[in-house]
């Protein structure tokens, strides 16, 4: 059990700050922002290179969401010392502002980035934006949806700190049920389009 809970302290960070991305996304404000970062650009195969979710909007309000939450998350932290002492991050370095500020830029961008090869795969295979697949991919892409952004968090977590193996997929696998459980939650609130 403190294992998970030593996950979910960890990473806690990223959820806050894919939440408020995604509110950051859907409010209309920094629209001169909200263009596709493959610019329409379409490849020899007659498709868009990522498509029309992936802008530079929600690609810069990830990372400075991710460099936010992190601090916020360290300062509330500070204020509990046993749960402080959970987090992996601290098991190495100092829990303070500027530390903060760097690990959750790296999160945030890895967070990203490790979504763009997803988006290139379902453009392939002609699996509109912001839809699940409705072939013998749905389950596939149901699990890598969620799972494609953890995968870039828990490695900026292997190199920043010593984990096993298991700490590692745990990240992956808890973070995508999780995940999961906030796409429902966001989808009844009306900020996401599809539950998953």
């Amino acid at each position: 059990m403190e294992t998970i809970l030593s996950l979910y302290v960890t990473l806690m960070s990223v959820i806050f700050a894919g939440v408020a991305n995604m509110v950051f996304c859907k409010y209309p404000t920094y629209q001169r922002l909200n263009i596709p970062m493959d610019a329409g650009r379409i490849l020899s195969d007659g498709k868009r290179l990522f498509g029309q979710n992936k802008t530079w909007k929600g690609f810069i309000g990830m990372i400075l969401f991710g460099g936010l939450s992190q601090i916020v998350w360290g300062l509330i932290l500070k204020t509990i010392p046993s749960l402080e002492s959970l987090n992996l991050f601290y098991n190495v370095y100092a829990n303070s502002i500027l530390i903060n500020l760097w690990i959750g830029l790296l999160l945030g961008l890895a967070y990203i980035i490790f979504e763009l090869p997803n988006s290139f795969m379902k453009r392939r295979l002609e699996i509109k934006p912001g839809k699940p697949a409705n072939n013998q991919w749905k389950w596939f892409f149901i699990f890598i949806d969620q799972a494609d952004s953890l995968l870039g968090c828990a490695l900026v977590v292997a190199v920043l700190v010593p984990i096993s193996w298991n700490q590692f997929f745990g990240f992956i696998i808890l973070g995508a049920g999780t995940h999961i459980v906030i796409n429902q939650i966001l989808y009844f609130l009306k900020l996401r389009k599809n539950p998953f």
